[in-house]
């Protein structure tokens, strides 16, 4: 099961209301409650199939002084207020994990602020459970901001970034 199968069961479970969803294929079985806040649990096998890109690096490296810079930090609720009242669309974590702007600690971040993006350009990483899945739009636009700072913990549904889809 790959990653948009994943997203899509998520989907189908938050829109039928479902409490509960199981699916159990070969060796890889998922789990999906919903109890106001969705809860994915994936099960793969010790020797996974391959079938997101994966980074060979145990720990990632923290970024240093002389990279990119950092992504001002703004309140949750401020950042809904300020995504409604100029039309800028927020792209949320699809998933729990650690957010990655780069696909290395020496790689050029996949997006900076003022990049116009187009629907399917990979825009982060997020490594859940050892993979490390890249994430692409699902609309085109300009990057505004970057709500979330690199190498840190997202939970599923948190805003990553703003985006001014009419540029």
């Amino acid at each position: 099961m790959d990653y948009k199968e994943i997203q899509e069961l998520i989907k189908l479970v938050k829109k039928n209301k479902i409490s509960e969803l199981e699916i159990e294929r070969d060796d890889f079985k998922i789990f999906i409650r919903s109890e106001g806040k969705e809860q994915v649990i994936v099960q793969q096998p010790q020797q996974p199939v391959m079938q997101q890109p994966v980074m060979q690096a145990q720990q990632p490296a923290q970024p240093t002084a002389a990279s990119t810079p950092q992504p001002q930090e703004q309140a949750p609720q401020a950042t809904a207020e300020q995504a409604q009242n100029s039309n800028l669309v927020e792209i949320t974590s699809p998933m729990i994990g650690t957010f990655y702007r780069a696909p290395g600690p020496d790689k050029d971040p996949y997006v900076s602020i003022g990049d116009s993006i187009s629907v399917g350009n990979t825009i982060c990483m997020i490594e859940a459970m050892k993979l490390f899945n890249e994430i692409e739009a699902e609309q085109g636009g300009k990057i505004v901001k970057i709500l979330v700072e690199d190498a840190t913990p997202v939970e599923f549904g948190q805003p990553l970034f703003l985006i001014d889809p009419k540029a």
